[in-house]
């Protein structure tokens, strides 16, 4: 019987597992990628506020600042109760 030491040229018990981490290494590489529909665009520039919104909220911030904003509590709880009929 011949027994050959450790250094044996053939012998390499890691062999598949060294294979196994190229391959996943490999398939890493490749790079991930996003794309979004034209549907999507359009529900985001939809969800953008409009030029006349922005200056609407414009004019309550600085009201409000000055003291000058005055709250309709009738129509408030109007729309309220209209919006919860709704639902």
């Amino acid at each position: 019987m011949k027994i050959n030491g450790p250094n044996q040229s053939n012998f390499h018990p890691y062999k598949q597992q060294l294979q196994q981490q190229a391959e996943h290494k490999q398939a890493k590489s490749h790079e991930d990628k996003l794309e979004i529909s034209s549907e999507a665009k359009k529900l985001q520039e939809n969800g953008k506020a409009s030029a006349e919104r922005t200056a609407h909220v414009q004019e309550i911030k600085q009201a409000v600042d000055r003291g000058e904003y005055k709250v309709n509590h009738e129509q408030t709880a109007q729309k309220m109760i209209d919006f919860w009929r709704k639902q």
